[in-house]
């Protein structure tokens, strides 16, 4: 039977992790959609990574209170690759679809890149922030359908140069750009990576790297990687990128 699953972050339960309490959306899905009430039992998943067998103690319009009854392995497990997703802001809702896509094939965390050619114009700071509230919102449905009990993070916007300056050394060894020229394939670059449970895979931009760009990563000791002989749009190559991945270094087999 598929589990009935619901999201609360560890905020959301008791300290001695006995009830928790479900608010907003998650509390009106649970009343109106799926018509639950108290003594119903659920699964609620807290993002970062554990899973509890619950129980309906209450549910109002707004709210519901469940008694937590055991905790529980998650329903799916996590791959042992702890995938960072760097990408270049897309348009329209392209970015929303590799939210999406990334979250279900199990990345860990997302990073939204601003490239040279990317054509995104963002008003302002509070413009940026609705963005990545609403990515985190879809990264969280999509790990509620797809069963894993972690929700990747969005991190804030940074520009590409900050996102090179910004990683250690021993991270570089793990980091690797995705481009459509200039590149060796993946597998010519599997011998290099130092460690193969931990990377970073920027991928973008949809008007392409500009030549600063691919220098100034190859300098910074990323690897530049092409995928095969096509052009892909970037959503496309985001989501094959992630699940290249996890076919070579995770549980995607």
């Amino acid at each position: 039977m598929t589990r009935r699953r619901f999201y609360a972050p560890p905020g959301a339960f008791d300290n001695k992790q006995e009830t928790v309490t479900l608010i907003a959306d998650e509390a009106r899905h649970l009343r109106e959609v799926l018509r639950l009430k108290a003594g119903d039992e659920v699964f609620v998943f807290d993002g970062a990574g554990k899973e509890f067998h619950c129980r309906i103690a209450e549910s109002r319009r707004d709210t519901a209170q469940l008694a937590v009854l055991a905790e529980v392995s998650p329903a799916k497990p996590e791959s042992p690759l702890q995938l960072t997703l760097a990408l270049a802001l897309l348009k329209g809702e392209k970015f929303d679809l590799v939210v999406q896509k990334a979250t279900e094939l199990g990345v860990v965390r997302i990073v939204p890149v601003i490239t040279k050619h990317a054509d995104i114009r963002l008003r302002d700071e509070s413009d940026a922030a609705k963005r990545v509230t609403r990515w985190q919102r879809i990264a969280m449905e999509a790990a509620k359908q797809s069963g894993r009990a972690v929700v990747p993070e969005i991190a804030k916007l940074i520009t590409f140069a900050s996102l090179i300056e910004s990683t250690s050394e021993t991270e570089r060894r793990n980091c690797l750009m995705f481009s459509e020229r200039d590149g060796q394939s993946l597998l010519q670059t599997k011998g290099r990576l130092a460690d193969t449970k931990q990377m970073t895979a920027l991928v973008g931009s949809e008007g392409g790297w500009s030549e600063e760009e691919v220098a100034a990563a190859r300098a910074a000791g990323w690897a530049v990687v092409t995928l095969g002989g096509r052009t892909l749009r970037a959503e496309t190559a985001a989501i094959a990128v992630v699940a290249l991945l996890q076919h070579i270094f995770g549980d995607l087999i």
